[in-house]
């Protein structure tokens, strides 16, 4: 919703230095600020972005190629959304396996995803290994490989003890990922967490008999690279999302009403007042129509760079500029705001002030980051980038 993006554009007001006038406007920097206010304005931000404190950083980590590329095939270089239905939900964790065993037994703690969110999808990523030389030419050119919900440790040889949650057949020659379904696990563990004993992996001949690991192995967490680690990736949607998705590609309707969210006002500093009249005109003195401007927001300068993967900052944009009768299509008017500037301009009403200039298309973001537990999350935030500005 519109308010969204006008909070984050009065957080950068709020939280930007004062060297220029051209940088206090497109610029986001927490430099020579009062402590209150930069803490008030971090909170603020936060809240926009679904968290009470940003993640601990414990030092630079790689995150899994797989998220990176998810991320690339749903963002553009500055994180904004490609497609808002490329993505299923608006959360993507992953997390590597905790039991780091050398045998086929999977553990994963799901303790920072909130009970709120709703389980869309889970997958199982295993890296099979290229078969040794010496097997190359096994007469076994297939293999059955089943993922088990484990229901009892003591118990996991019978099947009383496990549920099957996905089986297929898998080329024994070949090497590379391989992806279960286990939606059916993480939905039963995140509704009771002390039922979250693992996963169990067989590997088996199209006759039924056990294969000889030689023949078939999987990267372990143990004893191969972080690169080929056992890994679930967890497809959720928080419920963030705004009552009209289509606004990412659409816009905002002229009938659309939204509720605005009650966030304190924070004062604005030194340079940063400046009267709304002057806020209608350029650096040459000359009245400006509303259009859209940059407003740059540098994850690093506020000090998030540590647990931020990508990108690395965004161009929220914003609106500014007077909207002057007669309003011209070019100012994307509403009809209500036509009304309203016919109004002003013949002063049928007093108090009636001209049209603003606000945005009326917004965009969503991505954010690649790691949480608190070091776990690499892709996450989409609604109404994050002013697409562009009209008279309303």
């Amino acid at each position: 919703m519109l308010p969204v993006v006008l909070i984050v554009i009065s957080l950068v007001r709020v939280l930007i230095a004062r060297p220029s006038m051209d940088y206090l406007e497109n610029h986001f920097n927490l430099a020579n600020e009062p402590k209150e206010v930069r803490s008030k304005a971090i909170k603020q931000l936060l809240e926009v972005f679904g968290m009470e404190d940003p993640p601990l950083t414990r030092g630079h980590k790689q995150p899994p190629q797989y998220m990176l590329d998810l991320y690339n095939t749903v963002a553009d270089v500055d994180g904004v959304t490609k497609d808002p239905h490329l993505l299923e939900g608006n959360t993507v964790r992953s997390f590597f396996d905790k039991l780091r065993s050398e045998q086929v037994e999977y553990m994963f703690n799901l303790s920072t995803v909130a009970k709120s969110e709703k389980i869309l999808t889970a997958e199982l990523h295993l890296f099979k290994l290229r078969p040794q030389v010496s097997v190359t030419f096994n007469r076994h050119h297939y293999c059955q490989v089943s993922v088990y919900q484990l229901l009892d440790g003591d118990k996991m040889n019978v099947s009383q003890g496990k549920k099957l949650l996905s089986s297929r057949l898998i080329p024994v020659h070949s090497n590379g990922w391989e992806v279960f379904t286990i939606t059916q696990a993480v939905r039963s563990w995140m509704s009771d967490k002390s039922s979250n004993l693992g996963l169990l992996v067989t590997v088996k001949t199209l006759a039924g008999s056990q294969m000889d690991n030689s023949i078939l192995k999987f990267a372990s967490g143990r004893n191969h690279h972080h690169s080929k680690q056992p890994m679930l990736v967890l497809f959720t949607d928080d419920g963030r999302r705004t009552a009209s998705p289509e606004s990412n590609t659409k816009g905002i309707s002229d009938g659309e009403a939204s509720v605005p969210l009650t966030v304190p006002m924070l004062p604005m500093l030194g340079a940063g007042r400046r009267s709304a009249r002057s806020l209608d005109y350029d650096e040459n003195g000359d009245r400006m129509s509303c259009q859209r401007q940059p407003l740059y927001v540098d994850f690093e300068e506020i000090g998030w760079s540590g647990w931020i993967v990508s990108p690395r900052g965004y161009n929220a944009y914003h609106c500014k500029g007077s909207c002057p009768f007669p309003l011209g299509q070019n100012m994307r008017p509403t009809n209500h705001a036509t009304v309203q500037s016919i109004i002003n301009a013949l002063k049928l009403t007093k108090g009636i002030d001209t049209p603003c200039c606000v945005p009326d298309k917004l965009y969503s973001i991505n954010l690649l980051y790691f949480d608190d537990d070091e776990n690499v999350v892709l996450k989409q935030y609604d109404d994050m980038v002013a697409g562009s500005c009209g008279c309303h």
